[in-house]
């Protein structure tokens, strides 16, 4: 098994959707390299940034699932680095 390294740019516009997004996360978080997350209290958003290190399917499911949380937006953006997965 392969995996790529990618971030995962996701902008919530709807806080009730928080709770939902952190249990996506920590239910892949063996994946994810790190996590930053900015809140911008005058536009009332919250903009999150997440490394991950997983098979590409992994990441395309993840960043699927956040897309569909109600005013969630996500975009991501594969690396060329492709390693074996280590076990």
């Amino acid at each position: 098994m392969e995996t790529r390294v990618a971030v995962i740019s996701i902008i919530v516009e709807n806080e009730k959707v928080i709770e939902e997004l952190n249990h996506l996360l920590h239910e892949n978080g063996k994946y994810i390299i790190g996590r930053m997350g900015i809140p911008y209290r005058e536009k009332g958003i919250n903009i999150i940034s997440i490394a991950i290190d997983a098979p590409q399917d992994i990441i395309s499911a993840l960043s699927g699932k956040i897309g569909r949380l109600k005013g969630v937006s996500t975009k991501t953006a594969y690396s060329n680095v492709i390693t074996k997965a280590t076990v």
